[in-house]
């Protein structure tokens, strides 16, 4: 987005960067313009030349040009709106890149106090808005040239009325702008209201199993139904402001043209223009209603984009979990991983190397503490006191996008995604990688043989089709497939049976052979295939040592890994 992170800004990028599709839509449009413009004054002519002195000769004459005008202004407006609407979608193409694109930051932070259907509202409909402004620009300008050419026109025809038409059209013009400051206050109120009900929409379906396993339903149509209510008010107050903006502009704008008719009528009556003149008058009368009300029309998509310009700006300019770091790393990695006195939320003190290529387990007896060590890990957020280094270098000083290419955090709420398993699993692999070994590892195989289609079948939304441990799985080796240098895996086996799980850990350790990897679980089976293992009671480490000696001495690790 570059510096400004305004609303005024997202507008500005996104007429700057179609603006070639807008000036050939806006010349093309205003050539349409033209040509609407001239057809009531070739009518007169024709009337004045043809029929108020017949003449077969220039009555066929004159129609032919009337005809090359239609077809002008006929080719003008198709190819005009075809370039002002490829502009508009362009740019909303654009701002949904952008907006997607900042969401999945590795710096991250623009989620923060958003549901995901309010990001999904900002990304979808706030950029259709702010893109159709484009349309929007290149039918105003073509309405510009319109009124001017319909005045100039008039003024051939009439000085008196050409100047009344110059002097109230910017009248008219300044008053659609005015009426238009209500409507956008509504506007960002009415998308606000929509991005809520949005979110709450997608929270209840993503958790429908659990609403009904607590048959808690009808509180959830009850949310919804609140929410979508005030959705829906909110939608009225907008559409009601919309229609008293269009009303006003509509009765400002007849007013007008009544003014003019009655202007022409008494100049017509006093034997200042003919007949055919008082017949492109009230043409051009007639005519100027139109462009007129598309400049009152476009005043109300600046009201709109405005607001969703300013909705989209939130989110691009949304400050990160984590600032700082330019540095690349290693290349290749070493994958030597290093805590120094790290402090934060619970954890105290925390002294640790993990070796290049060691396979560390890491057991932790209280769940805020082993999130908030997988959060440091992943420098989705820094540690208060102490550092985290990654082959000597501090991570905050790496690059957030070079650091997740060396270390992978796989968390265990990982979420799948629509589409194919095999998809799911080779997401983050290299080019040209065989996710086999990884599937392999992760005992996928046998999720792949319950699918119509094997590792083509589709999986569902976050894998909807998939039961607790296959999701497990197929997340495991997608984390697998990956390939980072340094692996950290958080309880990738809770919801997997005893003789698949001692199946993974063996497959783990074999496929990470030279690779870094941490595994953060209280599972006996991955524990017993780790080279050591640390455990963090009391947000300290208490102990070190294999998992067996573990077992057999201290009391502590026995209770957390075998009860």
């Amino acid at each position: 987005m570059g510096a400004d992170m305004s609303g005024r800004g997202v507008i500005r990028r996104a007429v700057a960067g179609q603006r070639r599709d807008v000036a050939v839509g806006s010349l093309l449009g205003a050539a349409h313009q033209t040509g609407e413009a001239l057809v009531p004054v070739l009518i007169g002519l024709i009337v004045d030349r043809a029929v108020v002195r017949p003449d077969g000769g220039a009555l066929a004459l004159w129609l032919v040009v009337l005809a090359v005008v239609y077809a002008m202004l006929s080719y003008g407006f198709r190819f005009g709106a075809r370039a002002g609407e490829r502009a508009a979608e362009q740019a909303a193409h654009q701002l949904r890149l952008d907006v997607v694109r900042r969401v999945l930051a590795p710096h991250g932070g623009a989620e923060a106090g958003r549901p995901p259907g309010a990001l999904v509202n900002v990304a979808t409909e706030d950029a259709r808005r702010v893109g159709a402004l484009n349309m929007a620009l290149t039918l105003g300008i073509a309405a510009v040239v319109g009124v001017i050419a319909g005045a100039v026109l008039l003024l051939r025809a009439s000085v008196p009325l050409g100047l009344l038409v110059l002097i109230g059209a910017p009248v008219l013009m300044a008053l659609g702008h005015y009426l238009a400051r209500p409507l956008e206050h509504r506007s960002e109120a009415e998308q606000e209201r929509a991005a809520h009900a949005s979110g709450v929409a997608a929270d209840l379906v993503a958790g429908v199993r659990v609403l009904k396993g607590l048959r808690a339903e009808s509180a959830a149509v009850a949310r919804y139904r609140s929410t979508s209510q005030a959705s829906r008010e909110a939608n009225v107050r907008a559409a009601r402001a919309a229609a008293l903006q269009t009303g006003l502009m509509l009765t400002l704008t007849g007013a007008f043209i009544a003014l003019v008719a009655l202007v022409g009528g008494r100049l017509v009556l006093s034997g200042s223009i003919g007949l055919g003149a008082l017949v492109s008058a009230v043409g051009l009368a007639l005519f100027l209603p139109g462009p007129i009300a598309v400049l009152a029309w476009v005043g109300a998509e600046l009201a709109k984009a405005r607001a969703s310009a300013a909705r989209i700006a939130d989110v691009l300019a949304a400050p990160g979990e984590t600032t700082g770091g330019t540095t690349e790393p290693v290349a290749p990695s070493e994958g030597e991983l290093r805590l120094h006195g790290v402090g934060h939320a619970g954890l105290h003190g925390i002294d640790l190397t993990v070796r290049s290529g060691e396979h560390l387990g890491i057991v932790v007896t209280d769940t805020a503490h082993a999130a908030t060590l997988l959060h440091c890990l992943a420098r989705r957020c820094d540690p208060d006191r102490g550092r985290v280094e990654l082959d000597g270098t501090p991570v905050t000083e790496l690059a957030p996008a070079a650091l997740r290419s060396a270390l992978l955090v796989a968390e265990h709420d990982a979420q799948l995604f629509d589409g194919t398993l095999l998809d799911n699993v080779t997401a983050a692999a290299p080019a040209g990688a065989d996710p086999q070994p990884a599937m392999d590892a992760a005992a996928v195989d046998e999720v792949a043989a319950t699918l119509p289609g094997g590792t083509s079948g589709r999986i569902g939304e976050r894998g909807s089709s998939l039961s607790g441990g296959q999701r497990q799985r197929v997340a495991l080796a997608r984390a697998l497939a990956a390939d980072r240098p340094v692996l950290v895996v958080h309880d990738p086996t809770t919801a997997v049976d005893a003789a698949t799980e001692a199946r993974i850990a063996t497959g783990i350790r074999r496929a990470r052979t030279g690779r870094t990897t941490v595994l953060v679980t209280s599972s006996p089976a991955l524990l017993a295939a780790t080279d050591r293992v640390v455990l963090i009671d009391g947000g300290t480490i208490t102990a070190e040592a294999p998992h067996e000696d573990l077992v057999r001495d201290h009391p502590v690790y026995r209770t957390a890994v075998l009860t």
